[in-house]
């Protein structure tokens, strides 16, 4: 009984272990793969542009035209996708759809009467 315990709780630490290892990993590639022109996010919610990634601990990030400022590369939690490049056929055919809804219902008349 008491082996059959120790597997029920040895299982769930591993499973949670490599699933950690893995998201480490996907965010040390993320950090390396990044270049000047990259949209980013950091982890405390500051939207930039990567300036410059020559540095192997730090890279430079552009807030806004003109200001530059520095950061580790622990810091930088994901790249960003622009809205304007970001739109894919489905999201027009759904907008598409809403559109034609809203066509089809009649509007209201509130001085009618009954």
């Amino acid at each position: 009984m008491f082996p059959l315990l120790l597997v029920l709780l040895a299982v769930p630490l591993f499973l949670s272990a490599r699933k950690q290892k893995r998201a480490m990993a996907e965010q040390q590639s993320l950090q390396n793969s990044l270049e000047p022109g990259d949209k980013v996010m950091t982890t405390s919610g500051l939207y930039g542009t990567v300036a410059d990634a020559s540095h192997d601990t730090t890279i430079d990030i552009e807030i806004s035209e003109g200001v530059v400022t520095r950061w580790l590369r622990a810091a930088i939690r994901e790249k960003v996708v622009d809205t304007d490049e970001a739109v894919t056929e489905e999201t027009a055919d759904e907008a598409g759809e809403q559109v034609t809804t809203a066509q089809v219902a009649e509007p209201l008349d509130h001085n009618a009467k009954k």
